[in-house]
C-alpha cells in the first residue's frame, strides 16, 4: 500500500487536478477514435479536406503552445523558489502565447466558406479544436489569474493543466494536419 501512496504522493499538484486531466485526456481520446473510425469510411475525402488546412501554420502554433508549456514550468519552478516576480512574469508570458496561439488556430477557414457542414473532417475538425481551444481559453485565465498571486501549490496545479493542454495539442496536430 505504501507504494501507491509513495506514487499519488510524488505528482505534482492535487489528486482533484489529475482526476479532471485524466478525465480530459478520455474525452479528447474518444473524439480522436471517432474522427479515425469515420477517416475509415472517406479516406480520400478526409485527404482533400485535410489539404486545405494550414500545416505550416499549425506547426508554428505547436512550438508556441509548447514554449508557452515551458514558460509555465518555469513559472511554477519560480513560484516553488519563492520567487513571485520570476513566477509572475513567466505565467503572464505563457498565457500571452496561449492568447497568441488561440488567435491563430482557426484563421483561413472561415475566409473559405468551410464551416462544420461542409464535410465529416471539418466537422471532427472544428469539434476537437474548438474543444481544445476552450481548454486553452481556460488555462490562459488560470495562468494570467494565478499571476496576480502566484502560490507554489496553486501554480503546480494550473501548469499541470497547461501541460495537459500542450500534450493535446502535441496528439491533435498530427493526426488532424500531418496523417494522411
Amino acid at each position: 500500500m505504501t507504494d501507491r501512496a509513495s506514487l499519488l504522493d510524488d505528482l505534482p499538484g492535487d489528486l482533484m487536478i489529475w482526476v479532471l486531466i485524466v478525465s480530459e485526456l478520455l474525452v479528447f481520446g474518444a473524439g480522436l477514435l471517432a474522427f479515425l473510425a469515420v477517416r475509415l469510411t472517406d479516406p480520400e475525402g478526409f485527404a482533400e479536406a485535410q489539404d486545405h488546412l494550414h500545416r505550416v501554420g499549425a506547426g508554428v502554433n505547436t512550438l508556441i503552445l509548447i514554449t508557452s508549456g515551458w514558460l509555465a514550468a518555469r513559472g511554477a519552478t519560480a513560484a516553488e523558489q519563492g520567487q513571485p516576480s520570476a513566477a509572475r512574469l513567466n505565467l503572464l508570458a505563457a498565457a500571452a502565447l496561449g492568447l497568441v496561439f488561440l488567435g491563430s488556430e482557426f484563421a483561413g477557414l472561415s475566409g473559405l466558406g468551410i464551416s462544420t457542414e461542409t464535410h465529416a473532417f471539418y466537422t471532427f475538425y472544428f469539434l476537437l479544436t474548438g474543444f481544445h481551444a476552450a481548454h486553452v481559453l481556460a488555462g490562459v485565465l488560470l495562468l494570467a489569474g494565478l499571476s496576480v498571486r502566484p502560490t507554489p501549490d496553486a501554480t503546480e496545479n494550473a501548469v499541470a493543466f497547461w501541460h495537459m493542454v500542450d500534450l493535446v495539442w502535441v496528439i491533435l496536430f498530427p493526426v488532424i494536419y500531418l496523417v494522411h
